[in-house]
């Protein structure tokens, strides 16, 4: 995902303080898709004539922000505020952390371990979410998420042969989110002995909407908030204009440029690209299917989900990837979900937009 004017990418330098007012940007052009929620009223007025651009290092990305301010000053401000919450974040829920609560949890004897209310309350929402998509969500796979490379041990070694099938087994039995068992009274988490957690796959969207509500709780009621591609837009800009952003276009896919308002709207994208490693002529995707112990190998290239919250766009776009192109889509209709999927045939690159997707370009048109 990126802004058309600003490409807000993962791999690019924090940006620096931009206090133009965002002039320089480009306004959706005649002939590219637009996706537009429907609208619940009319927008506030922005708290300022002025955008500023902030932006840092986080969870192995990088976070942007374009937040409307009255000065200079308010926009230090919103720095620190963010810096505040991500720290806030990163103890939580970072297994590269060795301090942190879930990497405490993960190497906790077994037993019965009372969780902080943070944590609580995500676990519980991603339990949630393995339940409606039928373990597509899951939040237990942390061993198997480091056997294949993509956890805090690191990558793995392209000396090495890929895992085994008694590996993955092996692994597989510490994972499944039906093994691990919640106290709602205690708000604790039952650790059976060697389950690793790993919320990766919800914890970047969880952090877009906790910080943007925290700016708009505290008067910074027009922005644009991302970490790492995940997407959320509050009010508009100083123009009226909402904010538009960009989805990524898998190369090879003959399709026009996708432009979508996040007006009171996330937006996620999983995709093959996004993390990945090559061990002779295969691709192994960093999304693993909790199902087959691998990663996922059904063709599915990107998935982008919109949302009214971040957290959940983030584990349904992972969900959709894992169930592929007719489950994932029959799940998206029939739940709902406003997705667009591309997947690879033998003819190429092939696009799936979901009923609730399309319903957001005919506002568009």
């Amino acid at each position: 995902m990126s802004d058309p004017a600003k490409p807000l990418s993962s791999r690019s330098a924090p940006p620096v303080l931009d206090l133009t007012g965002g002039q320089d940007e480009v306004r959706p052009a005649t002939g590219n898709r637009v996706l537009i929620p429907e609208l619940r009223g009319a927008p506030e007025r922005p708290p300022g004539e002025q955008i500023a651009t902030l932006g840092g290092e986080t969870m192995g990305t990088v976070w942007t922000a374009r937040i409307v301010v009255g000065d200079e000053a308010a926009a230090t401000r919103w720095q620190e505020l963010i810096e505040e919450e991500l720290e806030r974040i990163i103890a939580l829920f970072s297994p590269w952390d060795r301090r942190s609560e879930i990497s405490r949890f993960n190497a906790a004897p077994a037993g019965t371990w009372a969780l902080s209310d943070a944590f609580w309350t995500v676990l519980t929402r991603a339990m949630d979410l393995a339940d409606e998509t039928n373990g597509a969500v899951d939040p237990t796979l942390g061993t198997l998420v480091d056997l294949w490379g993509f956890g805090p041990p690191g990558p793995r070694s392209p000396l090495l042969p890929v895992p085994s099938d008694d590996e993955v087994e092996a692994a597989r039995a510490l994972s499944g989110w039906m093994q691990l068992r919640l106290h709602m009274e205690a708000h604790a988490a039952v650790q059976p002995g060697g389950l690793k957690l790993d919320l990766s796959g919800i914890a970047k969207g969880h952090a877009v909407d906790r910080i943007s509500q925290r700016l708009a709780r505290e008067g910074a009621t027009s922005h644009l908030f991302e970490i790492g591609g995940e997407l959320k837009g509050i009010g508009v800009k100083p123009d009226g204009r909402p904010w538009w952003v960009e989805l990524e276009t898998p190369e090879g896919l003959d399709a026009p440029r996708t432009i979508a308002a996040l007006y009171g709207l996330a937006v996620a994208t999983s995709g093959e690209a996004r993390r990945q490693f090559v061990h002779g002529n295969t691709v192994y995707s960093h999304t693993i299917d909790g199902r087959s112990g691998r990663p996922v190998a059904n063709g599915v290239v990107s998935v982008s989900v919109f949302h009214e919250s971040a957290m959940v766009a983030d584990a349904l776009a992972s969900a959709l990837t894992v169930m592929g192109p007719g489950d994932g889509m029959a799940h998206a209709e029939m739940s709902g979900i406003a997705a667009l999927m591309v997947h690879r045939t033998e003819a190429g690159l092939v696009e799936q937009i979901s009923p609730a997707c399309r319903a957001m370009l005919d506002v568009g048109r």
